[in-house]
């Protein structure tokens, strides 16, 4: 992490409905940063960077769900795909990866950057998005998936190449 941390993002765009056909601009106050920015301080190791960038995002996902109506996102695509407040993968890992960019802009990734969203087919009809970060020192890459849980609950963080393999899934 930098010496400084930056301030609160001015706003984030963010999906609110399958595919982000539809999208909302939120704004973070300062004392929901700094609730966010106590998440990382200090990160002694990648790891526990990981487990720190899951709290934040399910953080996130709270804070911005309040202003964007998402915060009754059900998990997977449980929901009605056409209501505006439910995710898909899709949008799912757009909002992880804006979210991402917020912290690591802010200077708050000591050990990871972010990566370019994954997708996986494993059927012909199965396709599934992910946010993905890189462990700087690795280059390892790690998913960040947050389409398996509702709104505000932390994400699934665990090895890209494991995910790839659809493996350690949350149970349905």
């Amino acid at each position: 992490m930098s010496s400084t941390v930056g301030a609160a993002p001015q706003t984030l765009d963010v999906c609110i409905n399958f595919h982000c056909r539809a999208q909302r601009a939120v704004a973070l106050g300062e004392a929901q940063w700094q609730e966010l920015v106590a998440l990382f301080a200090p990160a002694a190791s990648a790891a526990q960077e990981r487990q720190s960038i899951a709290m934040a995002i399910a953080r996130m996902e709270q804070m911005v769900g309040v202003q964007a109506g998402t915060s009754g996102d059900l998990p997977r695509n449980n929901g009605d795909g056409g209501r505006i407040g439910q995710l898909d993968c899709i949008a799912e890992s757009r909002n992880a990866t804006t979210y991402l960019h917020a912290l690591q802009d802010a200077g708050l990734l000591r050990w990871h950057s972010v990566a370019a969203p994954a997708k996986r087919q494993r059927w012909v009809f199965s396709i599934h998005h992910t946010a993905v970060i890189e462990e700087t020192a690795t280059h390892r890459q790690f998913a960040v998936d947050s389409w398996y849980q509702g709104n505000g609950v932390a994400p699934l963080v665990q090895p890209l190449d494991d995910w790839r393999r659809a493996r350690n899934e949350p149970a349905r």
